[in-house]
């Protein structure tokens, strides 16, 4: 199985190869200039593999939550290599692909809960809960929330062992009263992660053509609410 992996959903710029079962990345921590970096890094990538597009099964994006300009980038540069290639894609949210980063590079925190934050701005965090089981799913449903309503909602969720956080989202001060047993504030999300996620989707058929890949903002319904008030 192939399957070739974009992101730029927060900071950061990134392009993976899942080659049966081996992984080549290219990982640029970078605020801007994500469109001119994208497309010189998938092809080193696959130059790297000696691979060309038609020798993929498919490719792989976040398809968010995150910065609305962020997700566009790397799903336009998606679609606009899957139509030409005629493959499909299968959409990873970036909550799970920011929770398995952070297992990753904490493999002492082992098999508990990981509660991934990613800031949405306006005093909100995209969130998540994640296990090892079902990697793709969220144990609640994804949602954008002020961190207040987080508390809340981790309290209802009764977590009965240890978890942990990862992302950004936790710089906000009042959850500091989360009991996480640690945080990496500095978890990013990387392609690696997303090719990984979309191994068992591909399998299961959860693939969509170029034409119907949509991004998932968690705000679709604010963002509907705002676009009908400047309607004239």
């Amino acid at each position: 199985m192939k399957i070739l992996a974009l992101d730029t959903t927060s900071g950061a710029c990134s392009v993976a190869l899942y080659s049966n079962g081996q992984i080549t990345e290219r990982f640029v921590q970078a605020e801007r200039d994500h469109t001119r970096r994208l497309l010189p890094m998938v092809d080193e990538v696959l130059a790297e593999a000696q691979l060309s597009l038609p020798d993929l099964d498919a490719l792989a994006v976040s398809r968010g939550p995150g910065s609305f300009t962020g997700l566009r980038i790397a799903i336009s540069c998606v679609q606009g290599l899957a139509f030409s290639a005629d493959k499909p894609v299968v959409p990873v949210s970036s909550l799970a692909a920011l929770a398995l980063g952070a297992r990753r590079a904490h493999p002492q925190w082992g098999g508990d809960p990981i509660v991934a934050l990613l800031d949405a701005r306006m005093q909100q965090v995209y969130w998540g809960i994640y296990g090892t089981e079902m990697p793709n799913d969220s144990l609640i449903p994804e949602a954008v929330q002020n961190p207040e309503q987080v508390l809340l909602s981790l309290s209802e969720a009764k977590l009965t062992n240890t978890y942990y956080g990862a992302g950004p989202g936790w710089h906000y001060e009042a959850l500091g009263k989360a009991r996480a047993a640690e945080l990496d504030l500095n978890a990013l999300i990387h392609a690696r992660d997303i090719a990984e996620l979309a191994v068992p989707l591909y399998r299961a058929g959860a693939m969509v053509s170029a034409e119907a890949l949509e991004p998932v903002y968690l705000r679709n319904e604010v963002t509907w609410q705002k676009r009908q008030k400047i309607r004239p």
